[in-house]
């Protein structure tokens, strides 16, 4: 039987489908596995960035099969709506694989309260300025943001904070 362990080790190479620099691990939304021995099955539990993800279930499938090609006979990869995700989930690791995705990293708060000014306050991920604005909150998907560097004219998305 595999163990947690080389299971939770294994999750790390599965990406998220969005931002394939990142693993589902790193982007905090693996919250549990369980194993069982004796039916040589495991129990993986996901929380979604947000709860209308396009790439929930694809996620779901990602887990399931990565989890199947480690020898394990039953694999149930349930999502819980229960547990809020927030970005102070992101592993340091994961932070760094946004940066090398393009996307400016969301700030770190530590719980505290997030304010609408945490957005106009990025950091460039091509070149480091802050000399840089938001040009909308909305970016392509629900967690990200649209910023401009006028530094070094590039376009780029932050990944937003979330509380």
């Amino acid at each position: 039987m595999v163990k947690e362990k080389e299971i939770w080790k294994a999750l790390e190479e599965v990406m998220d489908p969005e931002i394939p620099t990142i693993s589902m691990v790193d982007l905090g939304i693996v919250t549990s596995v369980q194993t069982n021995p004796d039916e040589n099955s495991a129990a993986i539990t996901l929380i979604p960035t947000f709860s209308g993800c396009p790439a929930l279930r694809i996620m779901e499938d990602m887990v399931r099969e990565k989890v199947e090609s480690l020898g394990v006979d039953q694999v149930k990869v349930s999502t819980n709506f229960d547990i809020p995700w927030t970005t102070e989930r992101i592993t340091e690791k994961g932070r760094k694989a946004l940066l090398q995705h393009g996307l400016a990293p969301p700030p770190e708060n530590h719980g505290g309260l997030i304010e609408l000014n945490v957005l106009s306050d990025v950091a460039c991920p091509y070149c480091g300025s802050r000399n840089t604005r938001l040009t909308t909150p909305f970016g392509p998907t629900l967690c990200r943001s649209m910023h401009y560097c006028d530094n070094c004219l590039q376009a780029f998305e932050q990944f937003k904070p979330v509380g």
